[in-house]
């Protein structure tokens, strides 16, 4: 099992949007970026990920898994180099974990979050996914 991080902006498709979207899923489409392409190409079926709201909020407001492996991403306009997955909510955190939290907390100075701020789709490690999940008021979380 693996984890990872998806970033979006809440005007364009907020966490609300996430979880509107049922057991289904949606697509995690737009990547442009093929360091973000190529962790969606990784990911296997049941992956957790923190889902970020970048921009606006600047914080970790729920955790997604992967519903569906990498396939052509519908908005490619037939461009075979970029792929998606797909993802479908899982829960909120119970308390929102901010961007400044994070990088207060000595134990996630190495997080892709901090140290790879544009990077849109990122790989999380086991125990940064239980610092974070920790702050967020998650003593157990999902995996």
């Amino acid at each position: 099992m693996a984890f990872w991080l998806y970033k979006s902006e809440p005007a364009k498709w907020s966490w609300q949007m996430q979880k509107d979207a049922g057991e289904k899923g949606t697509e995690w489409t737009g990547v442009r970026n093929y360091q973000a392409r190529n962790n969606m190409r990784a990911m296997k079926i049941g992956d957790k990920g923190f889902f970020y709201h970048s921009n606006e909020g600047l914080e970790i407001v729920g955790i997604a898994e992967v519903c569906a492996l990498s396939h052509p991403d519908s908005t490619a306009e037939g461009d075979a180099r970029w792929d998606c997955v797909d993802i479908r909510a899982v829960m909120d955190v119970p308390r929102p974990v901010s961007l400044k939290e994070i990088k207060e907390n000595p134990k996630l100075a190495k997080m892709s979050l901090v140290t790879s701020m544009r990077l849109s789709v990122q790989p999380v490690t086991e125990d940064e996914w239980i610092e974070v999940c920790r702050m967020g008021g998650l003593d157990n979380p999902p995996r």
